[in-house]
């Protein structure tokens, strides 16, 4: 059983993640103008109104930000928390009855054909969550905005065929930056902000050890990461593991600014469209 699987935004500036499983299409967050969002689902031949539903991780701006937009526009489902629910409301507007949906923070269930497992991730929000998307024997897993990497993340996306992990930031690009207050700074490097280079390369061993054989690196800062150094760093750990890139497993990079690669997934096995 097949599913698609696209990053069209990943990053600091705006999220949007895009899944396919038979006539099910969703998307993993919608942080930025939905004119946006809409552009770029066209440019990989899909029309935002067959959406079915935007699935959000937490109510931070660069998530949420064109959620609301997309729902009245194109009358598509908002799923979230109740939590998420409250801290979000006043940034996504009004929602209609037939498009408020709300789930157990950690509660499995279905959208038409695809199977969803929310899970807990250690972030500054009121109740986020990373996301597992099942079609049959099929799963893609995303665990952005992760302070650090704990085992009951481990354990939730333990087995994906794809990971969408998050590679934020450099820790000395970050702390030389002028830009960043140092709370900002303090946040970010916080247990519960986001996972430097170094902390997704750690991550990366017990991801593929999990079985994992394709990991996408997203999530990228633009002003302390740099896309080559993000892979860079996660490609020199697994070689000096002795992991061999291409056969043993594969590692990509999703896109803060511009559309991603388009994987589909053929029993677990990931090809490029």
């Amino acid at each position: 059983m097949a599913m698609v699987f696209c990053p069209l935004f990943s990053g600091s500036s705006g999220n949007a993640l895009f899944v396919m499983a038979g006539r099910t299409k969703v998307l993993i967050d919608a942080g930025l103008p939905g004119s946006t969002i809409a552009g770029a689902l066209e440019s990989i031949g899909i029309d935002v109104a067959d959406l079915n539903a935007i699935l959000i991780t937490h109510e931070h701006s660069d998530h949420v930000s064109g959620a609301g937009v997309l729902s009245r526009k194109y009358q598509i489902p908002i799923y979230a928390n109740h939590r998420t629910w409250s801290a979000m409301s006043r940034k996504v507007g009004s929602i209609t009855v037939r498009n408020y949906r709300e789930f157990e923070k950690e509660e499995d269930f279905f959208i038409g054909d695809i199977g969803v497992t929310p899970f807990a991730i250690p972030h500054d929000a009121a109740a986020p969550v990373g996301y597992r998307l099942s079609h049959g024997n099929t799963s893609i897993s995303t665990a952005t905005d992760l302070g650090h990497f704990p085992k009951t993340v481990m354990k939730a996306i333990r087995g994906s065929d794809i990971v969408l992990l998050e590679s934020n930031h450099d820790p000395d690009m970050l702390l030389r930056n002028p830009h960043y207050p140092a709370y900002l700074k303090k946040r970010i490097l916080g247990d519960k902000g986001h996972l430097s280079n170094e902390a997704c390369a750690d991550a990366l061993e017990s991801i593929l050890d999990g079985g994992t054989r394709h990991v996408i690196l997203g999530h990228l800062s633009g002003e302390n990461n740099l896309p080559e150094l993000a892979y860079r760093t996660a490609c020199e750990r697994l070689n000096k593991i002795g992991v061999s890139l291409g056969e043993d497993a594969q590692v990509d990079m999703a896109h803060r600014n511009r559309v991603g690669n388009v994987y589909t997934l053929n029993e677990g096995k990931p090809l490029f469209l």
